[in-house]
């Protein structure tokens, strides 16, 4: 099962693997293309066809050279993940999908996600050049869509890497269930047919859920260069640090009539209000096609991340709850049944569009920003503000 937050990390540059890497882009190169060498007007099907067919060859050669260079004593294990030298707080990002835009953070930001990438250079490099460099906004829909196809490669090249760092007999089962409901023919892709990598970690594990375990060792070499702002730790009221802390435990199916993201501004007179993101985190059997997205929707796994300050670009909702409040609105959207409770719940806390105060509230919320990160700090486009 996928949701839409993950973790990503980076291999090391001085490490073996990215010796690999480098081996894997000269001997390559040729099978690196990307959808903007088709322009804006490319075809609809043929390049991803023709993409498909160069990636089973790209990785195949990776794991070719994978497998020779972890053949003697080097092992695959944490050394291999990039710490930051120490003091790059790029070490580790959270990335949150929102439907259609992304917001990026630098740290590893709530509790432990269901899926991780580890990104070396030739995956970083092609990440950057298809969605960035070569990535055409008012490009046709063959250009659109192959782009979109495309990225579903690099995402499932960055889970590989993360699952040759767990015990090989946990790497299928791990796999499967990130994607549950996808064909073989897919998976493979992932880790199988196509993406293989026969060799036992390096790493010692004790416990019988390797992948958290995992997350909590790669937490702790990472500890120096993690940026602790979106650490719900922050908050030094410790009574309102455990209210929050209880809205973020909300899980399940009631989450899913809640907006992707909200600002919620707690008041607490006569101190100054306080500002938090609610992010609600849609839990997927799998992310593997395009279309019928809400086929393949689990609301029952639905999470929660509450974090202080301001996360997305795109604000769906404006909430005001005074501080004694918070529990209420966590029970409130644990019993979010159907359209007209979240109408009730937005009659309580939302500030619509249409109230009177909303412009107030807009401007609060862009000094409160401005204040928290003076120097990222824009203004908010609410094109995707709701109105329920």
């Amino acid at each position: 099962m996928i949701e839409d937050r993950f973790w990503v990390f980076f291999v090391d540059p001085q490490s073996g693997a990215s010796e690999a890497g480098a081996e894997l882009i000269a001997r390559q190169s040729s099978d690196l293309r990307l959808p903007a060498e088709w322009g804006s007007d490319a075809p609809l099907l043929r390049p991803w066809l023709e993409y498909a067919d160069l990636e089973t060859k790209y990785l195949q050669a990776k794991t070719k050279i994978l497998d020779r260079t972890f053949a003697g004593p080097a092992k695959v294990d944490l050394a291999l993940v990039w710490d930051g030298d120490g003091r790059n707080p790029n070490a580790a990002l959270t990335v949150f999908r929102h439907f259609n835009s992304a917001s990026v953070v630098k740290g590893l930001v709530g509790e432990p996600p269901k899926t991780a990438w580890v990104v070396g250079y030739p995956l970083f490099e092609r990440i950057y050049y298809l969605l960035a460099a070569g990535y055409d906004v008012y490009g046709n829909a063959g250009h659109q869509l192959a782009s979109r196809l495309y990225m579903d490669f690099l995402r499932m090249e960055g889970e590989f890497n993360f699952l040759v760092f767990l015990p090989q007999a946990a790497r299928e089962p791990t796999r499967d269930y990130w994607y549950r409901g996808a064909s073989s023919s897919v998976k493979d892709y992932v880790y199988g047919r196509k993406a293989y990598f026969d060799r036992e970690t390096g790493i010692v594990y004790r416990t019988a859920d390797p992948q958290r375990e995992l997350y909590a060792m790669l937490r702790a070499r990472l500890a120096p260069v993690l940026a602790p702002r979106f650490e719900l730790s922050t908050v030094a009221d410790e009574a309102l640090r455990r209210d929050l802390q209880a809205l973020a435990a909300v899980r399940g199916a009631s989450t899913a009539w809640l907006p992707e993201a909200v600002f919620v501004r707690v008041d607490d007179p006569p101190r100054p209000p306080q500002w938090v993101t609610l992010l609600r985190n849609t839990a997927h059997s799998n992310v593997a096609h395009i279309f019928f997205e809400k086929s393949e929707l689990l609301p029952a796994e639905n999470t929660l991340t509450v974090v202080p300050g301001f996360i997305g670009a795109y604000p769906n909702a404006i909430y005001r709850v005074r501080r004694a409040d918070l529990p209420a609105l966590a029970a409130a959207i644990r019993a979010l049944a159907s359209e007209d409770d979240y109408r009730k719940l937005a009659d309580r806390f939302a500030i619509r569009r249409t109230d009177t105060r909303f412009w107030s509230y807009s401007d609060a919320v862009h000094a409160a920003y401005r204040r928290w990160a003076p120097v990222e700090a824009a203004l908010f486009d609410y094109n995707r503000f709701e109105n329920r």
